[in-house]
């Protein structure tokens, strides 16, 4: 699997869609997925809307929990990678990061105003 670093500068605003979720490897056993350290999996949605074009959602995976995070808050991803897969006729990009970190100044609520 070739990993390529990713530019997040270039990516625009960064923004919670889903708050962070332990990555389950196993629905029966509920069984969260270890990196190779034994730390827990958690994946968080991000939206990014580089100049203007329209919103893209993507899953980011982090070691260990994220802190502090909320949906709709602006968010600092720090050493993001992309991974291009394939496994028989599917293939596709996943993303990975060292951390995902709030950036303080709270989420945008529904009503339109700042936290």
């Amino acid at each position: 699997m070739q990993s390529i670093p990713v530019d997040t500068a270039r990516l625009g605003v960064l923004r919670c869609a889903i708050a962070p979720e332990a990555k389950i490897t196993n629905t029966e056993t509920q069984e969260v997925k270890r990196d190779r350290d034994g730390n827990p999996v958690w994946t968080v949605a991000v939206t990014v809307r580089q100049d203007g074009r329209r919103i893209s959602v993507i899953e980011i995976a982090v070691s260990g929990q994220p802190k502090g995070i909320e949906e709709g808050q602006i968010v600092k991803v720090t050493g993001l990678m992309a991974f291009v897969w394939s496994m028989g006729d599917r293939h596709g990009v996943s993303f990975r990061a060292d951390a995902i970190t709030p950036v303080h100044g709270g989420p945008v609520n529904a009503k339109g105003g700042g936290a």
